[in-house]
């Protein structure tokens, strides 16, 4: 049952949305928490869960056949993590979602949601709005590589979240960021001899 913190969540998160598809998202929803370390979402896996986290951090990456991890993504408080494999093509995960930190999230199996999204047409367009997100943040992550240099794509990302640093092992950042972590820290040291006003 929604108790009054519940429905004030909700309606901060989803503000576009009425109580009652908030009672309606909220019945098919549940809250996790997942352990630094586990795995959320693991590759292979047709999981079309959907999340929306609340405290923690979520590293997306791919496992190569050598055993090296290339972090594809990385995803923090107020922020949703979902397989786009799954939600969006229908296919396995390429991708391994695992928890850098004890994670919170409010967790929505997107395929027993869509009932009561297609009854509403709020939830329609905020589902039609989820997608495009997505999708426009795979846009982004693309062109950033073709415009912007690593030093420019990693004040990026402390821009976005500048405690990054202190949450993430820099061979999860400098893969992310396409560099080595030889390259990481000669860019840092460089950022800190010379900063950019």
């Amino acid at each position: 049952m929604l108790n009054q913190d519940d429905i004030n969540f909700y309606l901060t998160v989803f503000k576009e949305l009425s109580l009652t598809d908030i009672i309606g998202l909220f019945n098919v929803s549940k809250n996790r928490t997942i352990k630094a370390g586990e795995i959320y979402i693991n590759q292979g896996s047709e999981s079309q869960k959907l999340a929306y986290i609340k405290s923690g951090l979520i590293r997306t990456y791919y496992l190569k056949e050598n055993g090296d991890e290339i972090t594809l993504m990385l995803r923090w408080e107020n922020q949703f993590i979902a397989s786009a494999d799954s939600v969006i093509f229908k296919q396995p995960s390429r991708f391994i979602y695992q928890a850098l930190e004890d994670t919170t999230v409010i967790e929505v199996d997107y395929q027993k949601a869509q009932a009561i999204i297609d009854k509403s047409t709020k939830l329609s367009s905020s589902r039609h709005t989820f997608l495009l997100n997505m999708l426009g943040q795979a846009i982004e992550r693309i062109e950033t590589f073709v415009l912007l240099s690593a030093e420019e794509r990693y004040i990026k990302l402390l821009n976005e979240k500048p405690d990054i640093n202190n949450r993430v092992p820099d061979k999860y950042l400098a893969t992310m960021l396409g560099i080595t972590p030889v390259s990481l820290s000669r860019i840092r040291k460089r950022i800190t001899l010379h900063p950019k006003h």
